[in-house]
């Protein structure tokens, strides 16, 4: 079994930057889906973006386009989330979650079998 373990979150300001690592053990991340989710309180997990191992796809959430970008580190089995431009609205707790089939380009949180334990993000205003 992928175990995950993400890192990176905090506080920050509104307009300020946090990169979050995703990273593997048990497994590399050859041919996966890995996705970033978010939580709030009070609302549904929904997908941030995600990217394919495989062939490098990527998908960004609307509300994210253009501020947060998704790589990946292979020689550190490790993906990345590079928010800019934060706003309130993305305090949230964050998870990345993986599934071993590059293929799954999804939002959908039952798509991917293993997760990790999350890490806060807080924006102020």
């Amino acid at each position: 079994e992928v175990q995950v373990v993400e890192s990176g979150g905090g506080l920050v300001q509104a307009g300020g930057s946090l990169r979050l690592a995703c990273t593997a053990s048990g497994s590399t991340f050859d041919d996966f889906a890995i996705g970033w989710f978010r939580q709030a309180p009070g609302k549904e997990r929904e997908g941030v973006s995600c990217i394919s191992t495989t062939d490098g796809s990527t998908f960004y959430a609307d509300s994210v386009k253009g501020r947060f970008t998704i790589s990946t580190d292979s020689a550190k089995n490790t993906v990345y989330l590079q928010m800019n431009n934060l706003k309130p609205e993305d305090t949230a707790v964050y998870y990345c979650a993986v599934e071993p089939d590059g293929s799954t380009l999804s939002f959908i949180p039952t798509d991917f079998s293993s997760w990790g334990q999350g890490t806060q993000v807080t924006v102020s205003s």
